[in-house]
């Protein structure tokens, strides 16, 4: 057990971020800006390490895994750290892989299972298709 806690604790990657707190209508905004990009649902994504992120909700995060890859994650709630926190984490508990419902956000101390991920035509969506 204590070695698996350590292959957790040692995928969890985190990242710091601006401190800022969007509010609803500018979350609900930018959620809108991805909504036409997205992608039907996985189970999965490839995951070395986490990019940047933007909150789009209470629930909802954009992760890009790589400078290209982007995915919107929708988190269990409740996951009240989410809306205020200055750093994020992902779990990864396979090898380099983020699973829907094995994995999860990290915000302060809030460790909010993923229970959706789409990814987000990012290439198209810069193009502005």
């Amino acid at each position: 057990m204590r070695h698996f806690m350590a292959l957790v604790l040692a995928a969890l990657v985190a990242v710091v971020g601006e401190a800022r707190a969007d509010t609803p209508e500018t979350q609900k905004k930018h959620l809108d800006e991805y909504t036409p990009y997205l992608m039907a649902p996985v189970d999965e994504f490839r995951f070395w390490s986490l990019y940047k992120w933007q909150l789009v909700g209470p629930d909802k995060i954009v992760v890009w895994s790589t400078i290209k890859e982007a995915y919107l994650l929708t988190v269990e709630e409740p996951c009240t750290q989410l809306q205020w926190t200055k750093n994020v984490g992902v779990t990864s508990q396979a090898s380099h892989k983020v699973l829907r419902r094995m994995d999860a956000v990290i915000a302060g101390n809030d460790r909010c299972r993923i229970v959706q991920i789409q990814p987000i035509d990012y290439a198209r969506m810069q193009q502005g298709d």
